[in-house]
């Protein structure tokens, strides 16, 4: 089994290509360039680079979200050309489980976070043991206030994890309750964990077509609710 994983929800964007329990190519970048300049490039590098042709892999995968409403889009937007192109059929992984596979040497409490800005986060909490990552809770939003009351009340080490940990690392009630910031190189969500996650729901079947893949965003584009409010207003 092959697969072509991409992630670009933040910041940052990858692309990784990935056989049977192992990732033989992986490009990141992490700079001030669009997702829209560095995706492309970075999908046709690694293909080139591992000598995997196209037509030899077997499913799409990409953090559908949540994340950032442009990069969400570009990620999923590309991955449903690619494979309407191919008939290959796509995986779609969320961003805050993808994360997760960051810290599985680690026993801990994956405390997941991306910023989503208006004073919330998105985040999944997740228990790794043992190598295995197990989902404490759904993907939400909601304030780092109400995170760090949720999390103050378990017991093993909480690590942050993702483009929003510094945010709430920093944060006066994350202060209070110890949480600890992962090291700045497994911090940031990549292609790796997306393929991961993707190769388990590949096995059990869980694929979709290039046309039914969808974003995930959690919350409505500040556009849609800038308008509502608008309309309310009239």
């Amino acid at each position: 089994m092959k697969l072509l994983a991409i992630d670009a929800s933040a910041g940052a964007a990858s692309a990784c290509v990935w056989e049977e329990g192992k990732v033989l190519g992986e490009n990141y970048i992490n700079t001030r360039l669009t997702h829209s300049q560095t995706l492309m490039p970075m999908i046709d590098g690694v293909l080139q680079y591992t000598k995997i042709p196209l037509s030899e892999i077997d499913a799409f995968a990409v953090s559908a979200g949540p994340g950032s409403f442009t990069g969400v889009r570009i990620a999923v937007s590309s991955i449903k050309g690619i494979a309407m192109a191919t008939g290959k059929p796509c995986i779609s992984v969320s961003t805050l489980e993808a994360m997760a596979q960051n810290l599985l040497v680690l026993p801990c409490t994956a405390c997941c976070v991306m910023d989503a800005r208006c004073g919330q986060v998105y985040n999944a909490l997740f228990s790794i043991e043992d190598g295995k990552v197990r989902r404490l809770c759904e993907d939400r939003a909601l304030s780092i206030k109400e995170l760090a009351e949720e999390c103050a009340g378990l017991s093993e080490p909480l690590i942050l994890v993702g483009d929003g940990a510094q945010l709430c690392a920093k944060s006066p009630e994350f202060i209070e309750i110890n949480a600890c910031l992962s090291p700045e190189p497994i911090q940031y969500q990549r292609a790796s964990g997306v393929a991961r996650v993707a190769a388990e729901k590949f096995l059990r079947g869980e694929t979709v077509t290039a046309r039914e893949l969808q974003p995930i965003y959690l919350r409505s584009p500040q556009a849609e609710r800038s308008l509502r409010l608008k309309n309310k207003k009239v």
